[in-house]
Formats: C-alpha cells, structure tokens, sequence
C-alpha cells in the first residue's frame, strides 16, 4: 500500500471518540500519529524523555539525527494534508524544495539514472529540523499538548485485562510516577519498543518478529554548499559493492556528506580516512565535495544501523484495547532507502481511516491489519536488495527472486530511458506500489533487447 492507494486525510471523516488520547514518542511517527487521532478525542498528549527544543538542534532519543534523511513524496504529501502550514514552515526555516527528477544525481547498477519527463517536488532538510517544524504545526492544533522530559514507565491495564486505559509516566520535574488516563494509548517509541515484551507480561502472545542483518555504519561529514546550488547525489550500495553514500543539500548552506558501507565495511569515523574511503566509490561527486569544500561542525558524525526489524502484530489473534503500535515501534528498514518517515506517515493515514471506519472497537487489530501492507511494501523493497548479499541470511520466494531480477533490468533500462526512470521513481519515493513496474507497456520497454 501507497500513496496512490491510501485514500488520502479528510478530517471530517472522524467522529469524537473519547476525552484523552496518549502518544508515547515525539518521533516524527508520533507527532503524525498524534495529528490523526486530535481528530477523535478532545485532548492529546505527547510524552517524550528528551528535551524538546525549540530550535532544530539533534536529541538523544534521535540517535541518526545527525545523518542525512529524506522526505519522500508519499511523506510530503501526507505531510502536507495533515498540516497545511508544514511547507511554509519548512521553507521559512531555511528547508529547500528539490526537483527530484534533475536536482538528484542518481547512480544505481553501473549507470546514472536517466531524468524523469516531470518535476517532482521533493523538501530537504536536517532531520532536527523535519522534527522540530512537524513540532510546532502539531502544537498549534487544538487540544494538543507535548510534554517534554516525561518518561513512559508502563501501560495502565483495565481490571478486566483486556484493555490498556492509561499510562504510567515519570516526569523529570517531580518524584516518584504518576498515571495519566487514556481512552487510547499510541507506541510510536521505535525500535527499541517495550510492548512486546509487556504483552507477554500480562498473558499475550509476542508479535512474530524477523531481523535480517546488514550490518550498515554510517558516517557523515557537513559541509558548506553555495546557495543556488540544490544539487543531492545519492550512490547507493549495490551488491556485491558493499559502499556507498550520498550528499543532501538542507538549511545553512550546507551538504550532509554520508557514506555507508555494509556487511562491517564501516566508513572511517577520521576525515583522513573519509576521504579515502569516498574515492573508492565508482562515481566523484562524494570525494569532491569532501575535498573542495569547507567542512563545518564538529567532524564525523557515526551511527551503525545492525539489521531491519519487523514485528508481525497482524499475526496476533488476541492485543489489548486502547493501544496502537506504529512507526519502528512495528518495523524499522534499513536507511539506505530513506522510507522511515515516510512509511510513518502513511501508517498516521492508515490509522485516520481505521478510527473513521469503526472506531476504538478492536481498533489495534483491525489497524495492524491495514498497516501491515503499508509495511509490506518497504519490507520488501529494503530486504529484498539486502538479500542481494551474500552475506545476509534469508531467501526469497521463487516470485519474489524474480522480481529481484526483473527489478535490476529495470534500473538499467533506467540509464537511457526516461519513461522507465520515471516509474522506478514513483516506486522509490512510495507513491506507486511496485507492481506499477509490471504493466505491460513497461515490462516491454524493460524486457526488449538492448
């Protein structure tokens, strides 16, 4: 599921379910979600243990903050549905507005990607600053609060134990707990999520869960970039080449430089070494960035990524009431690929329209089902070029191991024809499903000899 098949945010749509609303995570998942369901209650409150700066500055429960990240377009125009202000607010602040089909230099299997027939608009910017814009459209909208330096503790169980109606927080301005009632309580705490384990706690089954290690570092240089120029370059690791990065223009006149190696290939955390390692790419964009322009901050930025994480909650036949699990909290993809807040943003849509539909009856199930195929997409997208690699463990199916092949064609046929880049791009960027890529015009356009 995408944006071309999700129907898009109608605020109108939601009924008032219930007086409070609870979202655990002030992620860039937990501030959409929070923006979906302000529809249906009276009051929402956004918890997180970080400081929440007004500033775009990085915060530690954002550990890849400082690494470069990109809206793609199922992102921004959800983005832009759900705060009609985000774009201004963006661009105000020093965030740029891309043309994705000739701003990005692509280079992909051998080739640069050929430029699409169309603009597409794309925002770049640091991901403090994506967080602390998407903080202050969702504060300014009614019955909204976020409390920042408040520790999430634990879930409240109803007496009857099959609903969560609270959460138990510790906030760093006063002692001991407190609990905090809520009629639906959102885990947008990523990754690193405690509802598995509290589920099985108190009688539930774990979600099924898969990791497929890739064993991805990333290491990332700013450097200063002159102002007319909003180029972004992106060479991503193909295998059996186990490097690659990219440059992405953001606010302040600067280039985040990142390179990425896989599989303990890890980019030096030195400039010295940096320089190096961006030379042995196949391409010169990264090293001359590297070279010829004045680096600023504080160095080289490292942040290792081990593997993509996904929990099946669509498995589980039994899941408490009043509790909603989404972003990485449910799946967390290999970053290479960019589609985190994207996919976030498509899942807040999924979960406007389950409350729509039916309400808070059976609302994690009958969302976690929904959700599952917005994650099916990305997993599959992100595993599957992982699989690449020899040294990932994991199979395909025999469909799915054609795709993979099919797919490569594909990107080459990318490299001299524009109509083929074209739909690659709306595939990457999460606006069309992938089996855009199987119509029959294109599939001859792929399949013809060359």
């Amino acid at each position: 599921m995408t944006l071309a098949n999700v129907p898009r945010y109608e605020e109108s749509t939601v009924a008032r379910q219930g007086d409070h609303a609870v979202v655990v995570g002030a992620s860039m998942a937990g501030l959409v979600a929070a923006r979906t369901v302000a529809d249906a209650f009276d009051r929402v409150t956004v918890l997180d243990r970080d400081a929440l700066a007004d500033d775009p500055v990085p915060r530690r429960g954002v550990p890849q903050g400082h690494q470069p990240h990109v809206l793609l377009e199922a992102g921004r125009a959800t983005l832009a549905d759900l705060f009609p202000s985000f774009a201004e607010e963006l661009l105000s602040n020093g965030g740029l507005v891309l043309d994705w089909t000739h701003d990005l230099v692509h280079y992909e299997d051998g080739g640069y990607l050929e430029p699409g027939p169309r603009r597409r608009p794309m925002y770049a910017a640091s991901r403090p600053l994506f967080e602390a814009v998407t903080r202050r459209c969702l504060a300014a909208v009614d019955g909204v609060r976020l409390r920042p330096e408040c520790r999430f503790v634990d879930y409240q169980l109803a007496d009857a134990g099959t609903a969560v109606d609270g959460v138990v927080v510790e906030s760093g301005r006063s002692d001991g707990t407190s609990t905090l009632p809520a009629d639906l309580v959102v885990d947008a705490t990523g990754r690193t999520s405690r509802t598995p384990a509290w589920l099985a706690e108190h009688g539930y089954e774990r979600p099924p869960e898969e990791e497929v290690t890739v064993d991805v570092r990333y290491s990332t240089a700013v450097v200063d970039r002159p102002s007319a120029d909003r180029r972004a370059f992106f060479v991503p690791p193909t295998a059996p080449r186990t490097r690659g990065g990219g440059a992405f223009p953001v606010e302040g006149d600067r280039w985040l430089v990142t390179l990425q190696g896989v599989h303990g290939d890890d980019p030096p955390t030195e400039p010295e070494g940096l320089h190096g390692f961006a030379d042995s790419l196949p391409v010169d964009h990264l090293a001359r960035l590297l070279d010829e322009r004045e680096w600023v901050g504080d160095g080289v930025e490292s942040y290792p990524f081990p593997s993509n994480v996904r929990r099946y909650y669509e498995q589980l036949d039994r899941f408490p009431d009043g509790l909603v699990v989404l972003g990485d909290a449910v799946a967390s993809f290999n970053p290479v690929y960019g589609q985190g807040m994207s996919v976030a943003s498509l899942e807040a849509l999924v979960l406007h329209h389950t409350l729509a539909d039916g309400g808070l009856d059976g609302l994690g199930v009958r969302f976690f089902d929904r959700a599952s195929e917005v994650v099916d997409v990305a997993w599959s997208m992100a595993v599957g070029s992982d699989l690449g690699y020899a040294a990932t463990a994991g199979s395909q199916s025999v469909v799915e191991a054609a795709f993979t092949r099919y797919l490569a064609r594909l990107v080459r046929t990318a490299q001299d024809d524009a109509t083929v880049a074209d739909a690659y791009g709306r595939v990457v960027t999460m606006e069309e499903p992938p089996t855009s890529l199987l119509s029959p015009a294109l599939v001859a356009r792929v399949l013809s000899p060359r």
